[in-house]
């Protein structure tokens, strides 16, 4: 990936555990999305809201990385596009501790059948 310093800001830090958008709504996730700009963490797109390709798309902000534990990629929502990106700042993903889906107390027992 060829970004320019705009797309990734190494020194931006996670907005925080969840995505910003559900836990501010009461939502839940499947799994978590970091934008590589801002920091803000957002639900991916098999999660019934999708708030991180949402977010890269209205702030302009493309590239994405995983919010996982033991997931560290970069993904080019204009290309599609994935591959390889510098450290950013920590927390590198969500609390090890945090359910998937989560928030736990927050999940629908049919969730499976909500996913995208």
């Amino acid at each position: 990936m060829d970004e320019t310093p705009s797309e990734i800001d190494p020194a931006a830090a996670p907005s925080g555990a969840g995505c910003l958008e559900c836990d501010r709504n009461g939502g839940w996730w499947f799994h978590l999305r970091r934008c590589a700009a801002c920091g803000h963490v957002g639900c991916c797109d098999s999660s019934p809201s999708q708030h991180a390709t949402r977010h890269a798309r209205e702030a302009g902000h493309p590239i994405l990385t995983s919010y996982e534990p033991g997931e560290y990629w970069f993904y080019d929502d204009r290309t599609g596009a994935a591959g390889e990106g510098p450290d950013l700042a920590d927390p590198r993903h969500h609390p090890t501790e945090q359910t998937v889906p989560g928030p736990a107390d927050r999940v629908p027992r049919d969730w499976t059948s909500q996913l995208n």
